[in-house]
């Protein structure tokens, strides 16, 4: 699918990467490994180290000012975040470290609460192993199955599929886009189909909400996991928003200070959403400077920033596929791409190809991407990737292809 004049013009101007002090100071770097985190710009850097100077101080327990604008902050933060993903209600959001934790918490504390034995989980297999992982825990756990959707020929979870959710099951849990195939599956329509069975749906968003527009009330999923590392914000923070009445209802994940409402001697009575999942001292400056990162993306818009990635990957694509050494792991049409695209060089170990790109300095991804079972439905052992965001560019493209011409002469003289 080749670009016009004007589009490939759009890609190649970058008003951004001036703004992420590390792509700022590094120009040779062709970063494209977005995928597994992505770069922090200036404002948000900036919002993270204003917490330590300013309020640094444990929010919730202190009646004096530091803690009282800690507490302001982080509170505007999560509500904040709320609106974001069109969310009403700030108390539905829950701070993790990651969307591994996040996962790890919707499927212990759900499987507690829903899953007896002979009930199933229904998964895909593109799965992230953090959300595969969990949930074969927990089934093993209560006695549970896990079923897989599995992927046609167009790299689509099929209408046949969704078939297996059914009275059996109690919930099923799908990543909106794929970290491997960069594909979007259609997450309003499987959870159309977890509630008509009456199960409840979990979406994984950590390759989507960077990306894309994403309401939760649209896509109509009870939970929806993300990390802050890959939306421009700090590593360590992470998000689970949950339905509320389902949130009320599960029993948490893990106890200890500011998650009670009162202990004795041999009991506790939990304290109310989101304190009651959110046990112990919080990254309160992570939090804030995630809610830096949201704002940096609303002041950019995320259709404006979807339209930019989907451009970068119909390019990325494109080029790609004009290698001839070059086999494309997964769709041949960019437009299909949201955020990553994985390739194979030939002949050529994906470790071996990173390495001799990095003498460049151009930065991708080897290896299972951590779904070794869609690798293996795929017969790849692991793949090359590179991923993009909206500080990426046509040189950065210009600069890969040329890397991989490097490290086809390499092995093939």
């Amino acid at each position: 699918m080749a670009l016009s004049p004007s589009e490939l013009d759009a890609i190649r101007e970058n008003p951004y990467r001036a703004g992420f002090p590390l792509l700022a100071a590094n120009p040779g770097i062709a970063y494209l490994d977005s995928a597994a985190t992505s770069q922090r710009p200036k404002s948000v850097l900036d919002a993270e180290m204003r917490f330590y100077e300013t309020m640094n101080a444990n929010a919730l327990r202190g009646l004096y000012r530091l803690s009282v604008e800690a507490t302001a902050a982080i509170d505007a933060a999560r509500a904040h975040i709320a609106r974001f993903i069109g969310a009403s209600d700030p108390a539905e959001v829950i701070f993790t470290r990651n969307t591994s934790e996040s996962l790890n918490l919707a499927a212990r504390s759900l499987g507690k609460l829903l899953l007896n034995e002979g009930d199933e989980v229904v998964i895909s297999i593109m799965e992230h192993h953090s959300n595969l992982i969990p949930w074969q825990q927990i089934c093993a756990e209560r006695g549970a199955t896990l079923t897989y959707l599995y992927l046609d020929d167009e790299y689509r979870i099929p209408a046949s599929e969704l078939d297996k959710i059914g009275p059996r099951t109690k919930i099923v849990s799908v990543t909106q886009v794929s970290n491997v195939l960069g594909v979007e599956n259609d997450v309003a329509g499987i959870a159309a189909r977890a509630h008509a069975v009456g199960a409840v749906c979990v979406v994984d968003g950590a390759q989507s909400v960077p990306h894309i527009p994403v309401d939760v009330a649209e896509l109509g999923c009870d939970f929806l996991a993300f990390s802050g590392h890959k939306m421009l914000a700090p590593m360590g923070i992470g998000v689970l928003w949950g339905k509320r009445a389902l949130l009320e209802a599960m029993p948490p994940f893990l106890t200890g200070g500011e998650m009670i409402d009162s202990v004795s001697e041999q009991g506790a009575v939990w304290a109310p959403i989101p304190a009651k999942f959110e046990a112990g001292t919080q990254d309160g400056a992570g939090i804030v400077a995630l809610g830096a990162a949201v704002s940096y993306l609303e002041g950019i818009g995320m259709a404006a920033v979807e339209e930019r990635e989907r451009l970068l990957a119909i390019a990325l694509t494109d080029a790609l596929a004009s290698l001839p050494f070059i086999d494309i792991v997964g769709p041949v049409d960019g437009a299909r791409h949201v955020g990553a695209v994985s390739f194979n060089v030939r002949g050529v170990h994906p470790h071996d190809v990173s390495s001799i790109l990095d003498m460049s300095e151009v930065c991708i991804r080897a290896g299972h991407h951590c779904a070794e079972p869609l690798l293996k439905r795929l017969s790849e052992s692991s793949t090359c990737r590179a991923s993009i965001a909206l500080y990426n560019d046509l040189s950065d493209i210009d600069r890969l292809v040329n890397g991989l011409e490097s490290v086809w002469k390499v092995f093939n003289g």
